[in-house]
């Protein structure tokens, strides 16, 4: 099963003072360019946003009209990239997103899961599925995302969806919302690099 991701790194950034959240320096490496380095190199990806530089190539489109909304981000992701049986949706703000997307889609595209199953997606610490780390079967999210008004929330679009969830590192669900978040990124590489 091939796949594609779709990534939105398209808003406002309005909790980091106006500044590209994505764009904020890890390390050495944007926000944005720490999830795209952590997946694997023959998934295309389409990232939903202004273009800038990144360390692989990615195709990039903006929704219609530009700050629409994640919902019309998804959209226009999903008319940008190829005709792929796996869809993973990102958040352009999580930079250790990667390796739990990959065991997301990993579990989708594993035999034991029916046709009945639309998605796995990283569990959240309330229980839910995290709507922007996960992968879902083409079919139905498409389906989902085209039924939806471009206004709507992403959970709201996706909830009628059938999803599993999946343990994940706690790390692979931060937000880099605010200077704080940046903080928090920060002093986890530093305690992974000290932690060997």
């Amino acid at each position: 099963m091939s796949v594609t991701v779709i990534i939105l790194c398209g808003g406002t950034s309005a909790r980091m003072g106006g500044v590209d959240k994505t764009a904020m320096d890890l390390d050495g490496r944007s926000v944005l360019d720490r999830i795209v380095v952590d997946l694997p190199d023959d998934w295309p990806i389409v990232c939903v946003g202004e273009p800038r530089p990144l360390s692989r190539d990615v195709t990039w489109t903006r929704e219609d009209p530009p700050l629409g909304g994640p919902v019309a981000g998804l959209a226009a992701g999903l008319a940008a990239g190829p005709d792929s049986d796996v869809i993973v949706t990102l958040a352009g703000d999580q930079p250790f997103a990667g390796p739990t997307a990959v065991a997301c889609a990993e579990s989708l595209r594993g035999a034991q899961l029916g046709p009945d199953i639309d998605g796995v997606a990283a569990r959240q610490d309330d229980g839910h599925p995290q709507a922007l780390l996960a992968a879902y079967r083409r079919e139905p999210f498409a389906r989902a995302v085209s039924a939806a008004d471009p206004g709507s929330g992403v959970y709201r679009t996706l909830s009628r969806l059938e999803v599993l969830t999946l343990d994940s590192d706690t790390r692979a669900t931060l937000d880099v919302d605010t200077p704080a978040d940046l903080d928090d990124a920060r002093s986890t590489i530093r305690d992974a690099d000290a932690s060997g």
